[in-house]
């Protein structure tokens, strides 16, 4: 059994919180003393709500081939990134004894495929939950506290065949007892900030395996938990969104921002002459997607600002995200788990030179701390994000948490931009920004193959856009015009034809996977958005690439064309309400199309046969807003000849959204 081990915490989330708690921000210790607030008597009684990250160690018993929690593996043992949700009540008496009760979820990172087939069989912790009680001593803005309470979690086996292919994942409850302490700081307004150790002792069972020839597995989980938390205070009442009072001064040096959207989408049978590996089910199918997203900046220095995004993901695709070049959930390749996993998705550090002159006011929001900043100004970003959090921008068409959904419509789908998994890179992005135009330009790391989780600069990508501003009859407009090359581990399309063709008995899967090396991808887009009225606006994009290569990152697409109208609710009342139409047509090059009809696989699709015709998607929703935080989406897409296969299809996919900001 593992001893207990030195914690080592991610370095964005130590940086950020570090930084909101004892950097450029005013700290506790600080607004002690300056803000007369705080002075008077910081009371903590009430009820709140928050999320954390941190790390994790412990051992799941000597009996196990464990996986770790995120990306580090010990023999007998897990570690790794850890991140989840907490809510509580505190009652401060007059003595400043703070006695209160909390319940949290924290949730693993994912695991790469290699370590989850290692083995014959490999455990796992999914997630792990407790109900605390608290006593702390409140010292004015800060206080330390006791926890203690009940705990349970779920663990789980993954058994391999002799190819390391998992064949069953059965799993089991099992609760338990915590401990733990921790000391929260008042930071401004109604936000707090705490950190916590919790060791989790759960019960001992035996799973067994039985049926695959193999002892049954003892499972006894014994973890040690270090965790960063936020926590946002709401008074009195659960319910009151937003208190009458914040209980501190608001700071100007930081921002927190949230986000949550949960995504259903089905459709019904439609006619399939045939199916292959990578095909939509025929019969009908019904998925669901979750994410979860926390949006912290810090004021570092004069014009540098430091942002990290933890992200819950869970859920599925439609067919495991497979099926479709336009896909029609734009959150599906975040997810992949039946319970959530949590990835620091963003962590980069911002710098701003202004030239002086005419400044703008720049809204708080995700990922943006209220301010002003010149308008002539070279900004530089360097760290790990999404290459459209910069790029391919649209005010009517790009994020499918609020507007479109499909992969087609809100970004330029020929664009193979580098990502993960999930959709994020690291690197570098330069912006030069002017009243009517703006030029940027990115270096990203890019997988180290097709559909591959793991970054590389081995090889690398970049992009070069050029942003035009104009008005047309006093309605604004925007131009962006994007030129773009990764250089990836990829094989030829030509290629891989010319060597199955010499042996038919030959797997042209096999043969491209054999002939992969750094190959050049090219191509560009065109982004056009033009308001036509108040409230109304049209879009559009163009974007190719040379089609030689396979694709690397994004979706199967070598030619896309899509555009579509934007309006909102203002003409009906309902002024926070938007209507979206729109449609995309998708193609490939000739090598493209011949490599699939001859039984290759994509990154999304492959029928093992092609009858190609370019693939059509229709996309229209309406956003009905609830109130100020949630809005409701009703979504509609009807795609023709799914994955170009005329041989299959139409598909009608209905959608359901429910998108919370905070």
């Amino acid at each position: 059994m593992t001893c207990v081990r030195l914690f080592r915490v991610q370095i964005a989330a130590g940086a950020a919180l570090g930084a909101a708690t004892l950097g450029a921000p005013a700290t506790a210790a600080d607004m002690a003393v300056k803000s007369p607030a705080l002075n008077a008597v910081y009371n903590w009684t009430g009820f709140y709500v928050g999320g954390h990250v941190g790390y994790g160690d412990g051992s799941l018993g000597p009996d196990t081939n464990p996986l770790p929690l995120q990306a580090v593996f010990f023999p007998h043992s897990v570690t790794g990134g850890t991140g989840g949700f907490q809510a509580g009540y505190n009652r401060q008496f007059a003595n400043r004894v703070v006695l209160g009760v909390e319940a949290d979820a924290t949730f693993v990172g994912p695991v790469d495929l290699p370590r989850r087939t290692l083995g014959p069989f490999n455990s796992s912790v999914d997630y792990v939950g407790t109900v605390r009680g608290r006593a702390g001593y409140a010292f004015n803005g800060w206080m330390p506290y006791v926890t203690g309470g009940f705990a349970w979690g779920r663990a789980q086996v993954r058994v391999n065949d002799a190819a390391g292919s998992v064949v069953s994942e059965p799993g089991q409850y099992q609760t338990g007892w915590t401990v733990g302490g921790g000391a929260e700081f008042a930071l401004s307004g109604n936000w707090t900030a705490k950190i916590e150790y919790d060791y989790i002792d759960l019960s001992r069972r035996t799973l067994g395996l039985n049926d695959f020839g193999m002892p049954g597995v003892t499972i006894d989980p014994r973890l040690h938990l270090l965790k960063f938390g936020l926590n946002y205070q709401l008074g009195d009442s659960p319910w009151s969104a937003t208190p009458a009072q914040p209980r501190l001064p608001d700071s100007d040096n930081w921002s927190i921002h949230g986000q949550t959207t949960l995504i259903g989408q089905g459709y019904p049978g439609f006619r399939a002459a045939y199916a292959g590996t990578d095909s939509l089910p025929a019969a009908g199918q019904a998925q669901q997607t979750w994410t979860t997203t926390a949006f912290v900046g810090v004021k570092l220095w004069e014009g540098g600002e430091l942002y990290f995004n933890p992200e819950t993901a869970q859920g599925f695709g439609l067919n495991g995200t497979l099926g479709l070049a336009g896909f029609p959930n734009g959150e599906a390749q975040k997810a992949g788990a039946e319970y959530p996993r949590i990835r620091p998705q963003r962590y980069y550090i911002k710098q701003t030179f202004g030239f002086g002159g005419e400044q703008e006011d720049v809204p708080d929001g995700p990922n943006q701390i209220a301010g002003k900043r010149d308008i002539d100004r070279l900004t530089l970003i360097v760290g790990r994000f999404a290459v459209g959090d910069f790029f391919d921008g649209n005010s009517y068409a790009k994020d499918p948490r609020a507007d479109f959904m499909n992969w087609a419509m809100w970004a330029s789908a020929a664009y193979d931009f580098p990502a993960d998994l999930p959709g994020y890179t690291r690197g570098a992005v330069a912006e030069l920004n002017r009243k009517d135009w703006a030029v940027r330009a990115g270096v990203f790391q890019v997988p180290d193959a097709p559909n591959s989780d793991v970054l590389t600069f081995k090889t690398g990508g970049a992009v070069v856009e050029f942003e035009g501003r104009y008005s047309v009859f006093d309605q604004p407009g925007k131009l962006r015009v994007g030129v773009f090359g990764n250089r990836g581990n990829t094989g030829n399309y030509s290629q891989a034809l010319a060597i199955a063709a010499t042996d038919p008995s030959l797997d042209i899967n096999a043969v491209m996977a054999g002939i992969r090396k750094d190959n050049l991808k090219y191509g560009f887009y065109l982004n056009a958005e033009q308001q036509i009225a108040t409230d109304v606006g049209l879009f559009g994009r163009l974007s190719w690439n040379d089609g030689q290569n396979e694709i690397l990152s994004f979706t199967d697409v070598d030619r896309s064309l899509s555009g579509g109208v934007s309006i909102k609710g203002s003409r009906w009342g309902r002024p926070d309400d938007t209507i979206g139409i729109g449609g995309a047509i998708n193609g490939l090059s000739a090598s493209h199309r011949d490599y699939l009809a001859a039984g290759g696989l994509g990154l999304l699709i492959g029928d093992g046969a092609l009858n190609y015709r370019n693939e059509g998607i229709f996309e229209s929703y309406y956003a009905y807003s609830v109130n100020k935080h949630f809005t409701v989406t009703a979504d509609y897409q009807f795609i023709t000849n799914p994955a170009y296969n005329a041989d299959r299809g139409p598909v009608h996919i209905f959608s359901g959204r429910l998108h919370g900001e905070f």
